[in-house]
Order: C-alpha cells, then structure tokens, then sequence
C-alpha cells in the first residue's frame, strides 16, 4: 500500500482555512479518496486539552512555554493520528501545523523560527507535508471577518494588529523560502474560486 498525502492549510486568523479544508474533503471524498480532516491544536482527545490552554487560559503563558504546550501537542497528534492515517494510504487535510508554530510563536512572539522549528521537527519525527495551502489575507481585513463571526476571541486572534501583521510577513516567506511545497492563494477571492484552484493543486498529487 503506498503512503497516503499529508495537506496542512495555514494562514492567519479569518483566512477561511476551514471552510476550504471542509470543501477539500467533501471533493476527495466524491472521487472516493478516504479522508482524515484534523487541526491543530484539538485533533485528539489530549489536543482538546492543550488547547484550552493555549487559547483560552485567563492567564499569561510566556512565549516559550507557548510554543513547546503547541509542540507536545503536534508530537501526539502525529505519532497517534495522522502517521497511522498516512501509513493506511488515507489523505490527511489539516488545519495548522509547523508552519504556525513558526509564523505565531517564531514571528508573532518575537521568538527564533529556527528553533521554534527546530523542537516541532524533533517532536514529529521530521514529518513533512505533501503540500501547505496558505490562505494569504490582509491582516485588517480578516479582523473584519472575525468582529463579524465572534464574540469571543481566542487568545492570539486577540493580540494586537502588529502581532497579525508579523505572522502574515511570516508566512510569506515561509511560502517564498519553499514553493515547491507551498501553494499560496489569495483568500479575498470568492469561496468557490478558491476551492477550484486548491482542487486543481491536489489533482496533480493524486
């Protein structure tokens, strides 16, 4: 049996991540493709816990514990859920992974990316993904989806338009340093448009 694909979805708060990873799912699933769809942190029953903690604790959390509460999290949910879904030859669609981590933690909380990156690679055993999705937004404008939507933010949807403002730049150059692997899109565009250009990218994984 040959190894299943891995497609993490990444971009800021109010980007859409979930409405494309679910429009994702409902494609794959119609051409008969099994699909495990998952995020971070929250994938598994440990996941729900930690993140209570990590964005809804009343408290401060400083930045470094932070950082390795999302990486305990991501060294769980790989080695119990999404290796043994890959391993079946199932497709795995997730909502946030390293990327976060070094976009939110590494550029959000003024922390090195670099070994930000370097403890969530240790934790899932260097797994990579297949492809990332980055829904790319203006920071002002995904706010505006959020005032919208909520009415309550999490803990890093309410951190300052600064904070917003580095994790996007983050994210671009993420996407910059390795396009073979990233797919970035524009998430002002309409919905549909949207899941048609993400179709056609994981088409040619398939």
């Amino acid at each position: 049996m040959s190894r299943g694909v891995f497609i993490t979805l990444e971009g800021g708060d109010g980007s859409g991540k979930t409405t494309q990873a679910e429009l994702l799912r409902e494609w794959l699933a119609a051409e008969g493709r099994t699909v495990v769809r998952t995020r971070e942190p929250g994938g598994t029953e440990v996941g729900v816990e930690v993140r209570e903690i990590v964005l809804h604790h009343r408290g401060d959390i400083s930045p470094r514990a932070e950082a390795l509460l999302y990486a305990a999290d991501r060294a769980h949910h790989v080695a119990t859920l999404v290796r043994p879904a890959l391993e079946r030859g199932d497709i795995v669609i997730q909502d946030r992974y390293i990327d976060s981590s070094v976009a939110y933690q590494g550029a959000g909380r003024v922390l090195d990316p670099e070994e930000v990156r370097g403890i969530s690679e240790w934790a899932t055993e260097g797994l990579r993904p297949d492809l990332t999705i980055l829904l790319d937004l203006d920071a002002d404008v995904a706010r505006g989806r959020l005032d919208e939507s909520r009415t309550r933010f999490d803990r890093l949807e309410a951190e300052a338009s600064d904070f917003h403002d580095r994790v996007r730049e983050a994210y671009l150059a993420l996407a910059a340093a390795d396009p073979d692997r990233f797919l970035v899109v524009d998430a002002g565009l309409p919905v549909d448009e949207l899941a048609a250009t993400i179709r056609d990218r994981v088409a040619g994984l398939l």
